[in-house]
């Protein structure tokens, strides 16, 4: 990669921005201090939960994969914080409305509190296509090869593209890694590579990772032209003089901008780490984080009452069957398969029962066995995602009243299930944060100089941000992964269209196939990790 001269960092007349800046000692030190707070933080919240529950610990094999799991898990957010959210700072940066070092750290600290601000949704849409059958068993070796080889597989990937300085998309790389690991685990099992994943899942991730450039690139073309027709001040559409700050108003806007995306991906990137680090927490230490304890005991009557009426909704489908023996298998390959037979509606509702009458005898979550908290969590997980499906692909066969009585009950189970420590969240936002602060350089450079022929211009950056900042949050509302990185980089792409700035064809070459690529090598990485770790452990 090509390296700014002196000559054009100290030039008045060059529009480029100054990013070398010398390595400060003392912001090493409080750099390495956080991280130590924050794994501190993370064992000391580890073990008073653990302690809260009254549970005697008889080993510390699981507790040494814990901490060798959640670094690595932290680390995946660490690497996606300065791959994906040079993005965010790129445009401040060449329009001289930020001096570099500080637009990295004001974009770590709202990607730290966009983390904190997240609901969840993205973190379990994300964990739901993992095959059934690892996810019931995340604490066995498999488990801890799924999970160990979608992460490293994921690091590799986006710090390979992140050294050639290719905005490649970390939530493209993760989705690889999961269906990845889905083919694998399927292929190993005897059965057909495609029936380790939820396709229809996938598929809806894929359509939001797929059209999100689109949106990107289309949507920042008419804004600019939006801009033009309604702000008619050519300095808004020509390259920064020198290196003079924009005028207030339009340093604000870009600002606001930049604080939008880095706050909208930390809010949606952030959640991909915690719906994985809340499987290694579930399958390591399940008497803690298998089930929500703060639900208030008062709650199970509710949780009672909504179970007898979706009981009673899939009873009446069930026409007439009955269930021998366990009902858990049926229920698990309808889940895994998509596919209903005659005892998928018994089977379901013989488990609904069962969880009711689990919860009921017990009183409360907080109050559920030791060794039956793994067992209750897996019975709820599969009558919530046996729901899902069926409400997802037989919402023909179901009446407005039981879809909705249906969607109450799963309300429930998720609430019982779905949850995500504070401590988690702020772990999170503290390696995504970091992250952001450090290696930026590279892509920065890339969505800077080389994907339009012109320098930046300002009412460019505000575009292509705007319509990066909006497109997340839409996604993060319903609860879809997209990236930061395609939506940003085709935005500007977008706009240097729409400008008539025209287009450097080579970078936009290499971007298209990383993108193209960073699926099926994802893919392929995490395959072969799986079966190299299941073959260790």
């Amino acid at each position: 990669m090509t390296s700014l001269s002196s000559v054009d960092v100290l030039s008045a007349e060059s529009p480029k921005p100054q990013l070398d800046h010398p390595l400060d000692i003392r912001a090493v030190i409080v750099f390495l201090a956080i991280v130590g707070c924050g794994l501190f933080f993370a064992a000391y919240s580890i073990h008073g939960d653990v302690e809260a529950t009254g549970t005697t610990v008889k080993s510390l094999v699981p507790f040494f994969l814990l901490g060798v799991a959640l670094v690595i898990a932290l680390s995946f957010e660490f690497v996606n914080g300065f791959h994906d959210t040079a993005n965010a700072v790129a445009t401040v940066i060449y329009t001289h409305s930020l001096p570099a070092p500080i637009a990295v750290v004001w974009s770590g600290c709202f990607n730290f509190l966009g983390v904190l601000w997240s609901t969840g949704a993205v973190a379990f849409g994300i964990v739901s296509l993992l095959p059934v059958e690892l996810i019931l068993q995340v604490g066995s070796q498999a488990g801890f090869a799924m999970v160990f080889a979608m992460l490293i597989a994921a690091i590799i990937w986006n710090l390979g593209t992140w050294w050639l300085g290719l905005p490649a998309s970390s939530s493209h790389t993760l989705i690889g890694s999961i269906i990845g690991v889905g083919v694998a685990n399927a292929l190993m099992r005897g059965r057909d590579g495609t029936s380790g994943v939820d396709w229809g899942k996938a598929t809806e991730i894929g359509y939001a990772l797929l059209f999100s450039p689109i949106v990107g690139f289309i949507c920042a073309a008419l804004l600019l032209l939006i801009f033009k027709a309604v702000i008619r001040k050519p300095a808004l559409y020509r390259e920064p003089k020198g290196a003079a700050a924009p005028p207030a108003w339009i340093r604000g806007l870009l600002i606001l901008t930049c604080t939008g995306v880095s706050f909208a991906h930390g809010s949606n990137d952030g959640q991909k780490g915690m719906g994985l680090i809340m499987l290694i927490l579930i399958g390591t230490v399940p008497t803690a984080y298998a089930l929500n304890r703060a639900v208030p005991a008062h709650h199970v009557q509710t949780f009672i009452a909504v179970s007898d009426a979706a009981a009673k909704v899939v009873d009446a489908k069930a026409a007439g069957y009955d269930v021998l023996g366990d009902p858990r298998p049926a229920v698990t390959d309808y889940i895994a398969r998509h596919e209903l037979n005659e005892g998928t509606y018994p089977s379901l509702a013989v488990l609904i029962q069962d969880v009711a009458k689990e919860v009921g005898s017990y009183g409360s979550l907080s109050k559920v066995p030791a060794d039956q908290v793994a067992n209750t969590r897996n019975d709820m997980y599969l009558a919530s995602e046996a729901i899902r499906v069926l409400s997802k692909d037989h919402a023909a066969d179901l009446t407005p009243a039981q879809v909705k009585t249906l969607s109450a009950y799963k309300k429930e189970l998720d609430l019982s299930t779905k949850f995500i420590p504070t401590w988690v969240k702020i772990c999170v936002a503290l390696a995504l944060g970091l992250g952001t602060m450090i290696g930026w350089k590279r892509i920065v450079v890339t969505v800077g100089e080389k994907i339009g022929k012109e320098h930046l211009t300002y009412g460019q950056g505000a575009a292509a941000e705007l319509v990066a900042m909006g497109t997340i949050f839409a996604a993060d509302n319903f609860g879809l992964p997209v990236s930061t990185t395609h939506v940003l980089s085709s935005g500007v792409a977008g706009t240097m269209a729409a400008n008539g700035s025209g287009l450097q064809l080579a970078t936009l070459r290499n971007i298209v196939m990383a993108w193209v690529l960073t699926l099926p090598c994802a893919i392929l990485l995490s395959a072969s990790l799986y079966w190299i770790f299941r073959q260790i452990f």
